[in-house]
């Protein structure tokens, strides 16, 4: 038996969206076009790159019926908006693209669909857009195309910046605090690490990652000259890898792979003779992950710490050897 309750609470958001958008006016965006006329224009702007794309392409993709998207086209064409050409590779083809008043007509259009969402993300804090990016992640995941591979496995790598070095202490707390019941001993830690790669970071030595998927951030690490635990005074030649960091969400796509990997780029472009980097015995993962890139296990050391028994690890890349 259907869930009533869960089909009126999906119909009731659908509501509610499409009435914060404003996709029931008459002309979408304070435009003379409807929503799916809107949607056509988007995707022949975004093949101009290209040839074009076929009606029966467009209509596959937009999942339309080819007689409603037949006249839609022809009511496009006759506004000069969308122009046909013969496919240089079958002639029994035509291929769509916008026209010159196409695109003119197409930019205000684009514009304003950005600024309402701007001021939609406006009315929310900074932590509370990351959530909505999520949840919004969360339902194409669930409702889209599982097959869409290099969408969900798409992320970017960016400089650290103004708020950052926060994310990282509280995602290293509570992950941590989740996955191995480590306290905030730990969290203290990860906080004093921070300070020190903010107040003593020189660009031209050091450089800490940021991963990004959909403005959401997913993982991390950083690369910085080692330093005496006693002293503080630089060890020569020695870089040290650390705040490592993959999201229980993004993992899988390789990301913790290409953070270490991009560590050991720099280091070796730097100068450096060798990176070092300290983890834990129980962080089976990571480890992997360093195996893999060249680091070797050097040495270990028992102790008490994040309110359980625990053995330390010290780990290093040789970048004198051949690769």
């Amino acid at each position: 038996m259907p869930n009533i309750d869960r089909i009126e609470a999906v119909r009731r958001f659908n509501r509610f969206y499409t009435g914060r958008i404003g996709v029931l006016k008459e002309g979408l965006l304070d435009s003379p076009f409807t929503l799916t006329e809107a949607r056509v224009l988007w995707e022949l702007a975004h093949a101009a790159q290209g040839p074009g794309i076929t009606a029966t392409d467009l209509g596959r993709l937009l999942d339309l019926d080819a007689g409603y998207l037949s006249r839609l086209l022809k009511s496009l064409k006759e506004r000069d908006l969308i122009r046909a050409t013969r496919s240089p590779t079958d002639a029994r083809q035509s291929l769509l693209q916008l026209s010159p008043s196409g695109r003119e007509a197409y930019a205000p259009l684009d514009r304003r669909s950005r600024e309402q969402v701007d001021a939609l993300l406006g009315r929310l804090g900074d932590t509370q857009q990351v959530e909505l990016l999520q949840a919004l992640r969360r339902v194409q995941e669930l409702l889209g195309d599982s097959g869409d591979k290099a969408a969900k496995n798409s992320f970017v790598l960016r400089p650290h910046r103004a708020g950052d070095m926060g994310w990282v202490v509280s995602r290293h707390g509570a992950l941590y605090a989740r996955e191995y019941q480590w306290d905030m001993r730990f969290e203290a830690m990860v906080a004093r690490i921070a300070a020190d790669v903010i107040e003593r970071f020189d660009p031209r030595r050091e450089a800490c990652w940021i991963a990004e998927r959909d403005g959401v951030n997913i993982g991390c690490v950083c690369l910085v000259q080692a330093r005496d635990e006693v002293s503080a005074e630089p060890l020569e030649g020695v870089a040290q890898l650390r705040l490592l960091l993959v999201e229980p969400s993004a993992r899988g796509l390789g990301l913790g792979e290409r953070l270490v990997a991009e560590c050991g780029r720099f280091a070796r472009d730097a100068g450096y003779r060798r990176v070092t980097l300290w983890t834990n015995s129980q962080l089976g993962a990571a480890k992997h992950l360093y195996a893999k890139a060249g680091y070797r296990r050097v040495a270990t050391e028992p102790f008490d710490g994040f309110g359980h028994p625990q053995v330390g690890e010290t780990w290093e890349l040789d970048l004198t050897a051949r690769p």
